[in-house]
């Protein structure tokens, strides 16, 4: 089925469909990571995105059982060069066309994927829609530039209803704004007990009593999310806490910080940031369109201890009175490098010393 991609800017891109036979739309982004493709088409944080894949050949191993993020993905669409008819893994139980029709996705392939990603850099994210060939240019260009998309991604894809994911560790309150299944993977290896909530209170959290709170990664602008502030700030200094991503952003806002939309943002497996403390770089997982304001933290509580060297954006903080830190990449990876993980580590240390 031939399909075609549409911008707000005015461009179109003549392709392939591949997945389920309908139009989507959504925030047109991209994505630099060689593999991973299932981890990133089920991770909350693509929720209401159309995602381009840089690297030029998706698809080559399928799809398994295992290394999904979510078990419903909330991506609106996948673009790609080349998509793979005949997966070869050992592991493979789908291939991402047959996935995609399953659940009802819309993907497109055969587009020159090099030139869209320039135009997404220089004109920073655009609206986008993947439409049937013979579909009305002009009137879709005009839909798409008056078009506001929603904005309660979080309430879209986080829990509705608090469950445990059981150990015989520290009790963690993880406070779901679209979590990756890779977080709570990280916490039950380190044996933590579990609570997964979203749409919470400081004081329904301090009742459970948790050796440490977590707040998740999400999709969407941090200040979108009503409550978090309250939330956060009434647990500093009462309870050990680790942000990741939204999460990350969520305690900078709660600090006093200001947050921003990056022009392009950070999509894949492979961007380095330098530790301050230490002087060592990780090269990390990224997903984010959003980041703190680094000017904006010199009048508050956290300090800088992350930054990112491609463009010197922060990637890290910490509270300089309470056992409470962040990060902006995420070392669950799931995909990309593991380098990163230690800072699960660090957060039972803290849970530790915090008891003392």
């Amino acid at each position: 089925m031939k399909k075609k991609l549409i911008l707000e800017s005015g461009e179109v891109f003549h392709g392939q469909g591949f997945g389920a036979n309908t139009d989507t739309e959504g925030e047109v982004v991209f994505n630099t990571g060689m593999t991973g493709y299932q981890e990133l088409i089920s991770d909350p944080s693509y929720c209401g995105q159309i995602v381009t894949m840089t690297y030029p050949l998706i698809g080559n191993y399928g799809i398994n059982r295992d290394d999904f993020e979510s078990i419903e993905p909330a991506i609106k669409g996948l673009i790609v060069r080349e998509l793979s008819d005949f997966p070869s893994n050992f592991r493979s139980q789908l291939s991402l066309d047959e996935f995609f029709a399953k659940k009802k996705l819309s993907g497109i392939s055969g587009i020159d994927t090099r030139k869209l990603t320039r135009i997404i850099r220089n004109h920073g994210v655009l609206k986008g829609k993947i439409v049937d060939e013979n579909a009305d240019e002009t009137a879709v260009i005009a839909e798409l530039k008056t078009k506001n998309f929603p904005t309660n991604q979080v309430e879209q894809v986080s829990t509705k209803t608090p469950y445990a994911s059981p150990g015989r560790g520290f009790k963690v309150v993880l406070v779901d704004f679209g979590s990756k299944l890779g977080i709570i993977r990280e916490l039950s290896q380190r044996d933590c007990d579990i609570v997964v909530s979203q749409d919470t209170t400081a004081d329904e959290i301090l009742l459970m009593n948790p050796d440490g709170v977590m707040l998740s990664n999400g999709p969407g602008d941090p200040q979108d999310v009503k409550g978090a502030s309250e939330l956060i700030n009434g647990l500093l200094g009462k309870v050990p806490i680790f942000g990741i991503c939204l999460g990350h952003q969520l305690i900078g806002l709660a600090c006093g910080a200001k947050t921003y939309k990056l022009k392009f943002g950070h999509r894949g497996g492979n961007h380095p940031v330098l530790d301050l403390k230490t002087g060592k770089v990780a090269i990390t997982s990224q997903n984010h369109g959003y980041a703190i304001d680094e000017e904006s933290l010199k009048n508050t509580d956290l300090e800088v201890t992350h930054i990112a060297l491609n463009d010197k954006t922060n990637e890290g903080v910490r509270h300089k009175k309470y056992p409470c830190f962040s990060v902006q990449y995420h070392p669950e990876a799931s995909p990309g490098p593991e380098d990163a993980n230690y800072l699960f580590d660090e957060f039972v240390e803290m849970m530790e010393e915090f008891k003392k």
